[in-house]
């Protein structure tokens, strides 16, 4: 079995940016279960906190988890499906596995997530690279698709639900450092931007039960987290009430409980002070002051927003189907400096070289970056997806090498924009909250203040899930360094 290892090789450093975000692999458990799980993890945080309910309703099934796959019975690959280059990557990866399932014929392979969503049986009849495909709704079928191909039948199951929000699952927390973790409060997105396959991937968005989602923080809390970041492709669209969501038939004389999403953000502060809340991603459609002002309420409210624009121009974002313009955009922005202060970080998603964009359209892009001064961004060229309203609607005309050339200016923009901003808190004390040690040093401690920027500092005998202050005093464009100051802590 050792030598299996030798057949593939571990995932590089370049791999694992190609799909959004890094790679996560699952990580060992051993309570005496009969069968191991194998799982990789690509893309966005969703995908990362679906890999964890999938290794919790597979616990209960008769799995352990596994960080080698050597060690496997099912290899399982959360897939992302939001440029080209993620599922090349993820390909590759199926590539490498298969060579290993001809030497142990007896490892399934499945995937599971949005490139299953998409390409469906395909994988299974046309390309039979994997023994199992399963879409981000189908996972508490997981169970029964691996007994058919234990059986030796097809296992498939793509069904998107519009209720299925896995509210009663208390995901086994994969690659945590017990001291953040995620929270997923709705699942699926109503949004039908041009560039996206989300919402055909994903289904239609509904909102998770308020309640679920207070006691998994509260349950979080108690087990010694301090962190907890709320996800969804649109929080700010998150809407519940007993009668939409639970259909509750209410007496006229009742009036239904409607809890936005500022509402949740309020709940979920209120478990504790010395519990961090996050969440990620806001739309800026959508995103009001109602919001802002409660996170302006709670000191343990990070004042950080992900608030994607995609384009600084105003015809390109209405072809991509975004919903607001350039000046709303702007107004949105003004907003948060207007009420949560300068010190507030916010961070975007850039796509450039979209289907006809022109020059002049471009240095809009870069006019509002100079605007906004974004703390960090995450940006690409513009990738055309099979299926969605651009491929349908528009012709992708730009020329890679324009493209790419455009990516590297709005690159270059954004590491002068983000040192610009990290020199703003030179001789400046933060609260940090350590998650770790520095990956450079395991002499030095790193961690996030509020406005999500990585601090770097000597230990001094602090740990893991300390408070701390930290006065900074010298920087980059990714990163703060600091000493502590004081050991001050909630």
């Amino acid at each position: 079995m050792d030598n299996l290892i030798n057949d593939i090789d571990i995932i590089s450093e370049e791999e694992k940016t190609e799909s959004c975000e890094t790679v996560k692999v699952s990580v060992n458990t051993n309570t005496g279960k009969s069968r191991k799980l194998y799982i990789e993890s690509y893309g966005c945080q969703m995908n990362f906190s679906d890999s964890e309910i999938v290794s919790s309703i597979m616990a209960e099934n008769g799995f352990d988890t596994t960080s080698n796959f050597a060690e496997a019975d099912v290899v399982f690959l959360n897939t992302c499906s939001i440029r080209e280059k993620a599922e090349t990557t993820v390909r590759r990866r199926l590539a490498q596995f298969n060579t290993i399932k001809k030497k142990k014929p007896e490892m399934l392979i499945g995937v599971l997530g949005c490139m299953a969503e998409r390409l469906k049986a395909k994988l299974l009849d046309e390309e039979k690279i994997v023994d199992l495909v399963a879409g981000p709704d189908a996972y508490r079928d997981l169970p029964g698709l691996v007994s058919q191909v234990d059986e030796g039948q097809k296992a498939v199951n793509t069904f998107l639900s519009r209720e299925e929000t896995y509210a009663d699952i208390s995901p086994v927390r994969l690659n945590s450092n017990g001291v953040t973790a995620f929270i997923s409060i709705m699942r699926g997105c109503d949004n039908m931007c041009s560039f996206c396959v989300v919402p055909f991937t994903r289904g239609r968005e509904r909102s998770r039960d308020p309640y679920s989602i207070v006691k998994e923080a509260q349950d979080l809390f108690d087990k010694g987290y301090k962190e907890v970041t709320l996800l969804g492709q649109n929080v700010d669209s998150y809407k519940w009430s007993p009668e939409a969501n639970n259909k509750v038939k209410l007496e006229k004389s009742e009036v239904s409980e409607i809890i936005n999403f500022a509402n949740l953000i309020e709940m979920v502060a209120q478990v504790d002070p010395k519990l961090r809340v996050r969440f990620s991603t806001s739309h800026p459609k959508d995103i009001t002051d109602e919001v802002l002002y409660t996170m302006k309420k709670y000191d343990n409210i990070c004042k950080y927003i992900h608030l994607p624009v995609q384009s600084g121009n105003s015809r390109i974002l209405e072809m991509m189907n975004r919903t607001y313009d350039r000046e709303w955009y702007i107004n949105r922005v003004d907003a948060i400096r207007s009420i949560l202060g300068d010190e507030c970080g916010i961070s975007s998603d850039m796509i450039t070289g979209f289907c006809s964009e022109t020059e002049e359209e471009h240095q809009d892009t870069l006019t509002l970056m100079d605007y906004v001064q974004y703390d960090f961004s995450y940006m690409f060229y513009y990738s055309e997806r099979p299926g969605t309203l651009a491929e349908k609607k528009y012709e992708d005309d730009i020329p890679l090498d324009i493209k790419k050339r455009r990516l590297a200016e709005i690159i270059t923009k954004q590491h002068e924009t983000s040192f610009s901003r990290n020199r703003l808190d030179l001789g400046k004390t933060h609260e940090v909250l350590i998650e770790g040690t520095s990956k450079r040093s395991d002499e030095q401690l790193q961690g996030r203040n509020s406005a999500n920027k990585v601090i770097i500092f000597d230990g001094e005998g602090h740990k893991k899930g300390d408070y701390v202050h930290v006065l900074v005093n010298d920087c980059n464009h990714a990163t703060l360094f600091g000493k502590i100051v004081n050991t001050e802590s909630k």
